[in-house]
Formats: structure tokens, sequence, C-alpha cells
């Protein structure tokens, strides 16, 4: 059984609708794809897994309109259980309650499982490799545990604390007492580690993440074991209403989510997630937020710009370079890229958000938003045209501004690196599905025909 064809160009994600319930893997329910096949044919639709772009990492496929053996769902089954965590949440929250309570000597952790041990169970992991555990690793388990690194699944980059701490400061100035942390750790840390220090307003928070490990350290309602492309929440029911009371702003306190999803992920799924959570957050408030949707922040690789904005047209791209600790290219010094590719990406107003002047940031009047310093306004596009850190020319002949290491080539009729390949742009290439040389295959009228035909 082929996965592909000659003539195949490519994948593209069918967000779900609801009708019927998707085939699940250990991740949780996947995600519906289809082929898309030059010329507008059909193409076969599949099911893969929705966290893991390699199929390494999970092997799970399905044909959409196959029919699978009793046999070999018990199969998929049983392999789904293997891989759940070997605690409920519920038996995490009391393990930490007896593991606070050791003396600080008693205090162990196993790096090669990844788990706080308890007294009795200290001989069973006795070949292991264990540390010790201070208070301070407790209050900030993403600097004990061993980070993921998978690059196009669960990879973990962590914040750096200018980061973080940027990003809780503007949260905080803009009115917010709730954070909603999906797959940031670091910033639900110092969230807490903030309120014991009682030296500015206290902040709730919540972590959505898919690293069980840090069920290990936080109490039911402040963490949720949570896939954010596909929305599905491992704890069923009674982690949909921890996120349910979370949302419900009461006493004035005001909601907002930051997301920093793994950069190999597929922007369309994520999109559909976040919208999910804000239809929730909406229906919780009063007749006045109807139609108001959740303030959120994304953070992602500039170069996803088009992409989130087409899926998230009320978003908007700031020039804040958020970096990591572990990134051997996404972090500020002499062993990275002096500015990292990543951004926020936000529904707030632009204006609102104010990025640190002694770090490089200037407020522009005209667009009414901070750019970084070398973003100068550009006054025949009348915008700040930069997204990638450095100053961008305008080219007359395209009527934009390009990147400054872009030359206009006159063979091609377009702005292009010096050492290009010369010949037709992939601009001008036309419609894959219907071969017009007037549009692109998305905007394409003739797109989902096939799909109403079959």
């Amino acid at each position: 059984m082929t996965e592909a064809h000659d003539d195949s160009f490519g994948i593209e994600v069918i967000v779900p609708d609801g009708d019927k319930p998707a085939p699940c893997c250990p991740h949780g329910p996947a995600l519906l794809f289809e082929k898309v096949i030059k010329g507008g044919e059909t193409g076969r639709r599949f099911y893969a897994c929705s966290a893991c772009r390699d199929r390494k990492d999970c092997k799970f496929f399905q044909w959409e309109d196959e029919k699978v053996s009793e046999a070999r769902l018990l199969a998929r089954e049983s392999e789904n259980q293997s891989k759940r965590p070997p605690f409920t949440q519920q038996e995490y929250c009391n393990r930490f309650r007896k593991f606070s309570s050791l003396p600080l000597d008693e205090k162990k952790f196993c790096q090669d499982c990844q788990i706080l041990l308890l007294p009795g169970e200290r001989e069973a992991h006795s070949s292991h490799r264990s540390t010790a555990v201070t208070v301070a690793q407790l209050r900030r388990p993403s600097m004990l545990l061993r980070p993921l690194d998978n690059k196009k699944s669960n990879a973990q980059y962590l914040f750096t604390d200018r980061s973080s701490h940027f990003l809780l400061d503007t949260l905080a100035a803009l009115g917010y007492r709730k954070v909603l942390c999906v797959g940031t750790p670091r910033l639900q840390e110092l969230i807490k580690v903030r309120n014991l220090e009682q030296k500015h307003e206290p902040m709730k928070s919540l972590l959505l993440d898919i690293d069980f490990r840090y069920a290990q350290f936080y109490s039911q309602d402040e963490f949720c074991h949570y896939n954010m492309f596909n929305h599905h929440f491992f704890g069923g029911e009674a982690s949909s209403a921890v996120l349910q009371a979370f949302l419900t702003e009461s006493d004035g306190e005001k909601v907002v989510m930051v997301a920093d999803p793994p950069f190999g992920g597929l922007v369309k799924p994520l999109a559909n997630s976040f919208s999910l959570i804000s239809k929730t957050w909406r229906k919780l408030q009063s007749s006045d937020s109807s139609n108001a949707d959740m303030p959120m922040m994304w953070i992602f690789p500039y170069f996803f710009e088009p992409r989130i904005l087409e899926c998230l047209p009320s978003f908007t791209m700031l020039d804040y370079q958020v970096d990591y600790d572990n990134h051997p290219l996404y972090k500020h010094g002499k062993t990275g890229r002096k500015q990292s590719p990543v951004r926020l990406f936000t529904n707030i107003s632009p204006k609102d958000v104010v990025l640190p002047k002694e770090e490089g940031y200037r407020f522009c009047s005209v667009c009414q938003r901070f750019v970084w310093s070398l973003n100068k306004h550009c006054a025949k596009c009348n915008v700040c045209p930069s997204k990638d850190g450095r100053e961008w020319r305008h080219c007359s002949t395209c009527g934009k501004c390009v990147k400054p290491s872009w030359r206009h080539c006159q063979s091609c009729g377009r702005c292009a690196l010096p050492d290009h390949p010369c010949g037709p742009a992939q601009e001008t290439e036309g419609c894959f599905n219907c071969g017009s040389l007037k549009h692109k295959r998305k905007a394409c009228p003739l797109k989902d025909t096939h799909r109403v035909s079959g």
C-alpha cells in the first residue's frame, strides 16, 4: 500500500467538523489529511498522528475509507494504553504531597525515569542515575526535567529569563490576572515564584502541556495533560472542566492565553485548537463579550506570518524577539544568531504591547506599534516592513520593500538572492489545481469541487 504517488504535490490537513470521531493513537484523535493531486483530481484521505510528523515517532496511519479489523482495533487500544502516564493526575498530586513532606536529604529524582522517588521506590531504581532535589528545583521543574528534543514532534525549547520576565511584566501591565500557559512551562513557573515573593499582585496560571511529567509538580487545577494539535485533553471531561473553571472571569480577573507550539507543527490545526479555546472562553463570559475573541499571544517564527494571518486574521506580528535557553540558534549571544527569528503573534492591540526601549525597540507613530530599531518606516509602502530584524530596502520596480541581501533580477522580473536560479518565478507558475495564472491553489474557486462531486 503506497502512501504517495509521483503526481501528488502535497498534503493538506482537513480540520475536523465534529461529524464523525477520528481514530486514536497514543497522542489522542488523529488528524485527517488529504493528498493534493495536480489538476484537481480526488486525493485519497488518510488519518495520521496529530503531534508527530515523522512516522518513526508515531507509526499510526489509516486510510479514511479503510475497514479496520477487530483484532487491529484491540491491538491499537493496547498500544495506546501502554503509552499512557504511569499515574493519574490525582495519584501524581498525592505523590507530590508525600514527596514535599520528606526531609531534604531524602528528596531524590530518578534521571533515567524522570520521576520523583518516594522512599519505598528507591530500591527499584538503585541501578539508575538519581540526584538530590532542592526546594528551588521543585519550584522550577523545567530545570530538573530533561527537555524533550524531537524537532518534528515534541521539542521543548525553554524561554530565557529575559523573555519570561518580559512576557509576564507585559501581561501584568495590561491587567491580566489569569494566564493560560499552553506549552509554556517556564512562564507558569515564573508566575508561581513571583506569587511566593509577594512583591507583585498575585496571578493565577494553568499549564496545558503534552509533557505529562509536569503533572508530578502541580495540583489538578494547575496542570492538564493536553495536545494542542487536536485540542485533546488526556484527562477527559475532568480536565475540560478545569479549563472551563479557569476561563471563567470572576472578580475582574481577566484571562489571557500564551502558547508556544513546537516550530515543526502545522499552523492550521493549532489555529483551530486556539479558536476552540477562545470559543469556550466566549461562552463563559457576559453578553458583552459575545462577539469578542479571547486575548492571545502565539509565539512562532516570523516566516509563518502568512499562514497564521490566513487562519487568524485578527492577529498581528510584533517585532519582539523571543529567545530560548537551550536552542542552538534561537538565542542571543556568541553561540547563536544575534537575532532570534521567533516573534509574538497577538490579537491584543499592538500599541498596547510596550517593547523595551533598552533592548533596541522604538514606537512608530505611523504604524502605531513598537518596532525593532533597524525596522525603518517606508514612506512608499507606509509600513515598517522588516520581518527578520534587518533593515529592508524599497525596490521601486517591484513596488515593495525586500530583504537587504536581495537584488532585482531583470530576467525574472522580481527581487531575489544574487545567486538564485533564473527562470519563471514560483509566483507565476499559476494555480496548481486548475492551471490559471490569475490565482493560487488556496484561492481557486474549483478547489473543493472534487470533494463535493466525490
